[in-house]
């Protein structure tokens, strides 16, 4: 809704050229004004009024209660060139800011209206009360809880082979695996519970996520516990754009803790384009600390390049995000089987709007070599080589129409490892459904 305020400071010329506008304002505040009809008595006048100030603040006002908001900020903007004081035009031209996206630009321009002592009488509590309701946009917090059921084969993580090719005095011998560390399939259930914190400023943005999620089922010694944080120093742009990320992760498996990881890094996004596609590279390095093993804690580093692409079909709005990394996780002490080792990630992410709702299909392929052999009795020392792929799809969509806080989720998840050395082979999928809801 539009406030008109009286303004000041109006031309003699323009008063001469332009008619007396008054009569075309509503005397009645409680009659909601006709603003198509007094836009439509202002479109003969525009040739006489082009240096009216308060005929383009009528006529933008007009324009702003009929919802053609690019209209409306081009003749506010017309009737501030003309008089800046204008009050009904400042009060109007902040609303269009407001609903144009330019949340901190109408924030300023409310603030500066707040510091005038002309006011009319009821005029100033309207602003203060808008002013509180946009500064409250620029904090966000949200929780979101997830349930899901579902099912998976390899519940403990255990090896695909039923049994492994020792080397011992130079012959290959064949060991039955332990059944106790056989894959292990069952139902089980996910639950995770989050909240994310955003505070908004003119010219960057604070990111916080705290999130613990579980997985419990009928294998006790298979449960999972994480706990992460994260933190994110977020300075967009429409040319280039950058941020600065850290984190931590707790797991716990099986009731123990299991090992922690703290991670920093950054992304970049420069001002360039590959089509309709932007690119961007990131770097991140991660302390990987083993609770129970020392000598597994590293190093992790990365450092990719990769572009991001919005799509617009006929199908529906689609959002892809593919990237190429290079790998290297270097011990923190020596005598870790394998040593350091390199190797290099594809990433793409595929999000695809729906009618409905909204499919997700995450592809991930990585290789990563050791450099030194990681045992004498599995294949004579050979050097690992681990590759491993996994595909996610999900399907959300609002459970109920209108609702879109509470949403139904169904996860399909396929895992395969293949590595030169049996210990390391495995496969592993699950499917689960589920509810998310956030508060």
């Amino acid at each position: 809704m539009a406030i008109i305020a009286p303004a000041h400071g109006q031309s003699q010329s323009a008063a001469q050229s332009c008619p007396d506008l008054t009569p075309l304002l509503q005397q009645n505040p409680q009659v909601p004004a006709d603003w198509a009809q007094i836009e439509q008595q202002l479109d003969p006048l525009l040739p006489r009024c082009l240096q009216n100030t308060e005929y383009f603040a009528l006529r933008g006002a007009a324009q702003l209660n009929t919802g053609r908001l690019g209209q409306a900020l081009e003749s506010l903007e017309r009737a501030l060139l003309l008089n800046p004081d204008n009050g009904g035009a400042q009060v109007d031209y902040a609303q269009a800011l407001y609903l144009q996206g330019q949340l901190f630009s109408a924030i300023d321009l409310n603030r500066q209206l707040l510091a005038r002592d002309d006011l009319p009488a009821g005029l100033q509590s309207v602003l203060q009360d808008r002013q509180q309701s946009w500064r409250g946009m620029t904090r966000q917090t949200s929780l979101q809880a997830d349930v899901l059921v579902g099912y998976d084969n390899n519940l403990n993580g255990g090896p695909e082979p039923g049994q492994i090719t020792l080397t011992l005095s130079g012959e290959p011998v064949l060991l039955p695996l332990n059944p106790e560390f056989r894959p292990k399939s069952g139902p089980y259930m996910n639950l995770r519970l989050g909240g994310r914190y955003r505070q908004l400023a003119p010219e960057h943005q604070h990111n916080v996520l705290v999130e613990l999620r579980g997985r419990v089922s009928e294998d006790q010694a298979s449960d999972l516990l994480q706990l992460d944080t994260r933190y994110a120093f977020v300075k967009p742009g429409d040319q280039r754009s950058w941020q600065l990320n850290a984190g931590m992760s707790h797991l716990f498996f099986g009731g123990s803790p299991l090992y922690t990881a703290t991670e920093a890094g950054g992304r970049y996004m420069p001002d360039a384009r590959l089509g309709v596609c932007r690119p961007h590279t990131s770097a991140i390095a991660q302390h990987q600390l083993f609770h129970d093993q020392s000598r597994l804690n590293a190093v992790e580093s990365k450092v990719g390049a990769g572009v991001s692409c919005p799509l617009s079909t006929q199908l529906g709005r689609q959002q892809i995000v593919a990237e190429l990394s290079a790998l290297n996780n270097s011990p923190i002490r020596s005598g870790r089987p394998g040593g350091s080792r390199q190797g290099w990630q594809f990433n793409v992410d595929w999000q695809w709007q729906l009618a409905r709702g909204v499919l997700l299909t995450q592809l991930n392929h990585t290789e990563t070599d050791d450099k030194r052999g990681y045992s004498p009795i599995l294949a004579n020392g050979a050097q690992r080589e681990i590759k491993r792929s996994y595909v996610l799809l999900q399907y959300r969509q609002p459970l109920l129409p209108g609702r879109p806080d509470t949403t139904l989720l169904f996860n399909v998840y396929h895992q395969k490892q293949r590595s030169n050395l049996e210990l390391f082979r495995s496969t592993d999928s699950t499917v689960e459904i589920g509810i998310s809801h956030r508060f």
